[in-house]
């Protein structure tokens, strides 16, 4: 069922994210109208050698935002547990041949962990963001979060690592709203950042490619140029180093094969990149592993589960079966081959209510 506004109308104090964007400035600025008490918070998570921050933190737009909603405002360093849990882990993947989602690790260890650090010192009940996504909670008791009514914008792949503890004491009032709803309201009600436009890209890749932002911060050696090689093991051409590529990619891989060349494994430990055709990079089957779950407590040895997977933000997620393989691994069997899952990449598993049952980082295959 839907948590409904009767169980969080006694909360008096919420603390809520403000990134200097739209969505968490109307996020704050509707919870005031509803009648909490509002303090705004950002986490300044990563500083470029310029001092420019990241596009998550956005902290000069952010203050101005409490400024008009006449809230406190308070920011928090996270420099240091942002470079551990995010843009370290960011670059060794990458460095191994494996595709990362920052912005769920963020999310679970930084963003949540720290709000509600803050709240509890404070003595705030919840924390909000201005995520499109929604909490409910499940007829077993459970939390979990459910795809938000305006689908396009749903943000609930990067959500699926949250503890129940931290979805008990969250809230996210964008979640029945469109963007252009979210808009008009900020306009409506004079806010300065109503027509700033999203960021699309990594928060703390401000300039160039995240191949430039490793070898700029990373002080060990990067892995050297090496071969495309076919599935047989032929060498076909040369490539700049596997931080350069990804699973499924077509583009900027400078062969000429006479058919469209992809990308469909990353061998880190022999430098290779194994190169094939469009055929070649659909997979029936994918394995995942540091498995977190939501709807469910969790999938018994033996047991098959019905699920509707995404392996990657943009993707449309397709139905396929859940098996447990062991302790830490999960298998998702797809009714169709899927295009290109990227190991390193988050696997999140929907229900067909379109709420997370749970979700786990794909491995190499």
């Amino acid at each position: 069922m839907d948590i409904s506004e009767a169980e969080v109308s006694v909360i008096s104090r919420v603390v809520v994210g403000l990134s200097g964007g739209v969505d968490s400035a109307v996020a704050a600025y509707l919870l005031k109208k509803q009648g909490y008490q509002v303090i705004g918070v950002t986490l300044r998570t990563w500083e470029a050698g310029s001092g420019a921050y990241s596009r998550c933190c956005d902290i000069s737009d952010a203050r101005a935002v409490a400024m008009q909603l006449e809230i406190p405002f308070y920011n928090i360093n996270c420099l240091p547990e942002f470079r551990e849990h995010v843009t370290e882990p960011f670059a060794d993947a990458y460095m191994n041949g494996l595709t990362p989602n920052p912005c769920v690790a963020c999310n679970r260890y930084i963003k949540w962990e720290r709000m509600l650090r803050f709240a509890d010192e404070i003595n705030a009940e919840f924390i909000a963001t201005g995520h499109y996504a929604r909490i409910v909670k499940a007829e077993n008791g459970r939390y979990t979060v459910k795809q938000a009514a305006f689908a396009a914008k749903d943000q609930t792949y990067m959500l699926y690592q949250l503890t129940q503890e931290q979805l008990a004491r969250t809230l996210m009032p964008l979640a029945e709203l469109t963007k252009d709803e979210v808009r008009h309201i900020a306009e409506e009600a004079g806010l300065a950042v109503a027509g700033k436009q999203d960021s699309q890209e990594i928060c703390f890749v401000l300039e160039g490619g995240y191949a430039e932002y490793i070898e700029a911060h990373v002080d060990k050696a990067l892995p050297p140029p090496g071969n495309f090689v076919d599935e047989s093991g032929k060498v076909l051409g040369k490539h700049k180093g596997i931080v350069n590529y990804t699973v499924g990619q077509r583009k900027g891989l400078g062969l000429a094969l006479g058919y469209p060349a992809y990308v469909k494994r990353i061998d880190a430990k022999t430098n290779t990149i194994v190169i094939g055709d469009l055929d070649s990079v659909f997979e029936s089957c994918i394995k995942c592993k540091d498995v977190r779950f939501m709807a469910i407590d969790d999938i018994k040895e033996g047991e098959k589960l019905r699920a509707f997977v995404k392996i990657r933000y943009h993707h449309a997620a397709a139905p396929a079966v859940l098996e447990r393989v062991d302790d830490n691994t999960i298998s998702a069997i797809f009714d169709e081959p899927v295009k290109a899952p990227a190991p390193g990449q988050s696997a999140v598993f929907y229900d067909s209510e379109n709420r997370v049952i749970g979700g786990g980082i794909i491995q190499q295959y």
